[in-house]
C-alpha cells in the first residue's frame, strides 16, 4: 500500500522474482559480491522489497533505511 488510502500496487510472485533477479544482476555488475555491505535507502515500495531480496540472493549484507532521514542521520545509520 502507498501512503495515500486506496492506492496500492499488486505484484505477483513471478514479477517480484524477475525484478529481484534483475536487481541482483545489476548489483553484481557494479561489483557487489557475497559479504559486501549494502545500504538500501528508498521509500517503502515493491522496489525496496526486491532490493532487499536481491542483496540476500547474492549474499550481500544489507541494511534498510527508509527515505526521509537527514544527511547526518543517514550517515550514522550507514556507519552502524
Amino acid at each position: 500500500e502507498k501512503d495515500e488510502p486506496g492506492e496500492e500496487v499488486q505484484v505477483t510472485y513471478r514479477e517480484l522474482l524477475e525484478l529481484t533477479c534483475r536487481l541482483g544482476n545489476t548489483l553484481k555488475r557494479h561489483g557487489v559480491k557475497r559479504g559486501d555491505r549494502v545500504t538500501v535507502y528508498m521509500p517503502p515500495c515493491p522496489l525496496a522489497v526486491a532490493s532487499m531480496l536481491a542483496c540476500a540472493r547474492i549474499g550481500a549484507v544489507h541494511a534498510v533505511v527508509f527515505a526521509g532521514f537527514s544527511a547526518e542521520s543517514l550517515a550514522d545509520r550507514i556507519r552502524d
